[in-house]
């Protein structure tokens, strides 16, 4: 970031904004009697959630080596972008900048807040043609630029992400939804380096654990209070936080999660040589696969006819379907009906 505070970058009424505060999860108590929330006193979930996520926070800092006041908790990491947007982004004044084709969550929460949407098309690799970006930053009504990577629906990672945040006047969110299955860094390194660093991870993809909708925020302290703010108090769940406090107890999960998924995807990569309707596959560094199919229509009903779901991503990205790896049992449900083709 060029010459800039992040104070400079935040939409004035945020900067005003006084954030709810829960009086019980600001405060250490023994045994306390609740009569303060408007609760019932009987049932099984019948308290509202530690709003501020301490123990969670707690857990996740020691695991990714920053500091509890570096971390902000989503209800998936979509609530988290929707937020990142409210706060820089003056509705019907301010632009984001995203990748074509990328996440297209980016797009939609930025539409409903009436901000527009700057597309960076990449190219034939889907790969950023950096003298692009540096034209396409020139754009004074710019406030974030979304980078997703590993990418989706692509799958390959972006290279060299501090190009960006040092040529991007304004906040730089690098998505790692898919990071574990890549073998690359994480920009989890670089928060230090660079005060306009977002970086968002997710419990949904190689931790397994999609149905809690659990995701994170790393940055600044500054940025993360300015989310603590904005975010709804009670955003995340009891049942959803205790769900992933239980999974942290064995951070192996995560290793045989993944080793498990990259060994069926090895095993796909080497069944698709032999499938007759691919034409392409694409390098991916993802839990996914980008294919490019002969007669995607054809094949395309034939995978819904055997109840085999998959994301059609035409027109935007012509011929293509992103497949992500199942188990084996799954895996070979397609392998054979697309041979069959």
């Amino acid at each position: 970031m060029k010459n800039s505070s992040i104070k400079t970058l935040v939409r004035e009424n945020i900067l005003q904004l006084q954030p709810y505060i829960s009086f019980r999860d600001q405060n250490e108590f023994n045994a306390p009697v609740m009569l303060d929330a408007n609760e019932s006193p009987f049932g099984e979930c019948n308290r509202y959630p530690d709003s501020t996520q301490k123990r969670l926070k707690n857990r996740l800092a020691g695991l990714k080596k920053v500091s509890p006041s570096q971390i902000a908790i989503g209800n998936g990491s979509d609530e988290l972008i929707d937020l990142i947007i409210k706060i820089f982004c003056e509705p019907k004044k301010d632009a984001i900048l995203m990748m074509n084709p990328s996440f297209a969550m980016y797009g939609f929460y930025a539409a409903i807040n009436e901000n527009k949407v700057l597309k960076l098309d990449l190219d034939e690799n889907f790969e950023i043609v950096k003298e692009n970006f540096l034209k396409a930053a020139e754009d004074p009504s710019l406030k974030i630029f979304f980078l997703c990577s590993p990418n989706n629906p692509t799958g390959n990672s972006v290279e060299d992400i501090e190009f960006y945040l040092q040529n991007f006047n304004g906040i730089v969110v690098v998505d790692e939804a898919y990071i574990e299955f890549s073998g690359k860094k994480s920009s989890l390194e670089l928060l230090d380096k660079y005060p306009n660093l977002i970086v968002l991870q997710t419990f949904s993809k190689a931790w397994g654990i999609a149905g809690a909708r659990v995701g994170m925020a790393y940055a600044s302290e500054e940025i993360i209070s300015l989310i603590n703010t904005v975010k709804a108090p009670y955003n995340v769940n009891v049942l959803s936080q205790e769900l992933i406090l239980k999974t942290l107890e064995n951070e192996n999960r995560l290793r045989e999660n993944v080793n498990r998924i990259l060994g069926e995807k090895t095993w796909l990569e080497q069944q698709f040589e032999n499938v007759a309707c691919i034409s392409k596959v694409f390098q991916t560094d993802a839990n996914f696969f980008l294919i490019k199919m002969e007669n995607i229509d054809s094949v395309y009903t034939r995978m819904l006819e055997e109840e085999i779901l998959a994301s059609r991503r035409d027109p935007a990205i012509p011929g293509c379907i992103r497949i992500n790896v199942g188990n084996r049992e799954e895996n070979e449900k397609l392998i054979n009906l697309l041979k069959s083709i």
